[in-house]
């Protein structure tokens, strides 16, 4: 067997259907495009998301929930998390950048101090908002908690 000897198997090759080129093709006319309608003519784009008239998936699912664009998320931070943080760093202010050295929170993000775990270190902590629970528990121990604004 030679390369130049290579050829397909034998039924593996068909040509190229020629739409509209003639009635003797049994292809003219209106080649396979039917009658009538936008479908017929050229330039015709389906827009996104038809179905042929039946309605369409993104209407027939309800709508659900809303979201307001204007909303202020924040990131939870539990007394334990900064128990923890205190500890293992042998600190005691907690800020938004010592936060973010040590990747507890995104650039950008808002946190609130939440009162959930035992606290047994006595804090400086500067937050967006503080639980009353939480600032509670701080100012027990004679911590501190600053309150930053949230538009920066």
């Amino acid at each position: 067997m030679e390369l130049h000897t290579l050829k397909p198997a034998v039924g593996a090759l068909h040509r190229k259907k020629r739409i509209g080129r003639g009635q003797g093709s049994g292809k003219g006319g209106t080649a396979t495009r039917g009658h009538n309608g936008a479908q017929s003519r050229s330039g015709y784009k389906r827009k996104v998301g038809f179905e042929g008239g039946q309605q369409p998936l993104q209407r027939r699912i309800p709508m659900y929930g809303f979201k307001c664009p204007s909303r202020i998320e924040f990131t939870p931070l539990n007394l334990s998390t900064l128990q923890a943080l205190a500890d293992k760093y042998q600190v005691t202010c907690i800020d938004p950048i010592f936060l973010r050295k040590h990747n507890v929170i995104g650039k950008r993000e808002r946190y609130k101090i939440l009162g959930d775990g035992q606290l047994t270190l006595k804090l400086v902590v500067a937050a967006h908002r503080c639980s009353a629970a939480a600032l509670q528990a701080i100012q027990n121990l004679g911590g501190e908690v600053t309150i930053l604004p949230i538009y920066e």
